[in-house]
């Protein structure tokens, strides 16, 4: 499996035990590399998938992305909205044999759910161990929250 730096081998993890460091990445992975991540950002491949048609057909994930499971080719993902910790969704994940990779059965629910329309942007997070968090945009370019804790929502008197 291709590391954060274009290495092969270790569990998705940027570097082999050297730490977390800004910068860290090979020069062909980024031209300006971000001042300091946090630990999510760090442990994480990220990328954007537009809904420009039909929300609940299969998805073709970035190229990129696939390179970097090349080797190891997870044959579902556990997919989480960002705002809801306890529910994941199970997406079987399809491989064509040309290196393109697609979110498969289970998406549509996940899309359903979600209420994913054409011009939604939803940004993927995926840690290497098959879960996946996703943050979703509507058409406006303005994040939807889907669940709100208690906590969050409760007002100190």
């Amino acid at each position: 499996m291709a590391g954060f730096g274009g290495r092969r081998g270790g569990r998705g993890r940027r570097g082999r035990g050297r730490g977390r460091r800004a910068g860290a990445a090979s020069p062909s992975r980024s031209s300006s590399p971000a001042p300091s991540l946090s630990s999510e950002e760090a442990t994480c491949f990220e990328f954007i998938l537009r809904i420009d048609q039909d929300p609940l057909g299969i998805k073709r994930l970035p190229d990129k992305f696939a390179e970097f499971v090349d080797g190891v080719e997870p044959a579902e993902l556990q997919l989480r909205e960002a705002s809801c910790n306890f529910r994941r969704w199970r997406v079987e994940v399809l491989f064509d044999g040309q290196g393109k990779m697609y979110l498969h059965t289970g998406w549509d629910k996940f899309a359903r759910y979600l209420d994913l329309e054409p011009g939604c942007q939803l940004i993927f997070c995926y840690d290497g161990d098959g879960d996946m968090v996703v943050k979703v945009f509507d058409g406006t370019s303005c994040r939807r929250y889907y669940h709100i804790s208690e906590s969050s929502s409760s007002t100190d008197s």
